[in-house]
């Protein structure tokens, strides 16, 4: 289905309304990594939380993480849920980085986009969207962060079937931004996740509060020209 609107529409709408969302929130990459494994499954806030015990115990570094055990970083991390699996996860990625880069963030930075993507893909606990944090957040590379919120949305409008792999969802958004800086992508991506948060929610569309409200509009009022023809 070709969309009535483009996703440069959305982007365009989504910024002239939130104005720029300034993400992903971190003082250093490393903590950008950190963040990216321990928000997956829990609010935001409960993250904030298990940072803010990282930095009380002096343990937000890679060489603090890699001395300590995952029993140590879990009862550190454990405001963010899932509190032994992420230590799990955290110590995988943690001796990912050591052993592909001594240790170090900005030598993986200067590792091309591609292949370190398959690496992080390869390190346990850590799949796409996870990956494509650390990749587009804390390395500044350019690719599309595919979350919930961003599929809700593509498929309310129909731009997306609610079957879209991940792999299509962002492949949708390369082939729109065939030039696409990071800073663009890390933004439309935040975008995204204000517009879930507040209009496009999981149980209830506010569609009259949405900036977006005109594009769906547009879209059904195509969708009937069609089905009277």
């Amino acid at each position: 289905m070709k969309p009535v609107a483009n996703l440069r529409d959305y982007y365009q709408r989504l910024r002239a309304h939130f104005g720029h969302q300034h993400w992903w929130p971190g003082d250093t990459p490393f903590e950008v990594c950190v963040g990216a494994i321990l928000t997956q499954n829990t609010a935001w806030s409960n993250v904030e939380k298990a940072i803010a015990n990282l930095k009380r115990a002096r343990a937000l570094s890679p060489c603090a993480l890699h001395r300590l055990s995952e029993c140590q970083i879990a009862a550190l991390i454990r405001p963010s849920g899932y509190f032994n699996i992420k230590a799990r996860r955290l110590k995988a990625f943690i001796e990912f980085l050591f052993a592909e880069y001594g240790g170090s963030v900005t030598r993986m930075r200067r590792e091309q986009l591609t292949p370190l993507r398959e690496k992080l893909l390869s390190v346990n606990g850590i799949g796409p969207e996870t990956a494509d944090s650390i990749l587009l957040y804390a390395l500044g590379k350019p690719i599309f962060v595919v979350d919930a919120y961003t599929r809700r949305v593509l498929v309310r409008h129909r731009l997306i079937k609610p079957s879209a792999t991940y792999d299509e969802i962002q492949k949708l958004f390369h082939s729109s931004f065939r030039l696409h800086p990071s800073s663009l992508f890390n933004d439309f991506h935040a975008q995204f996740v204000a517009v879930g948060k507040i209009c496009c929610k999981s149980r209830v569309a506010l569609c009259e509060n949405c900036p977006l409200e005109p594009l769906l509009s547009l879209l059904n009022t195509a969708k009937g020209r069609i089905g009277n023809k």
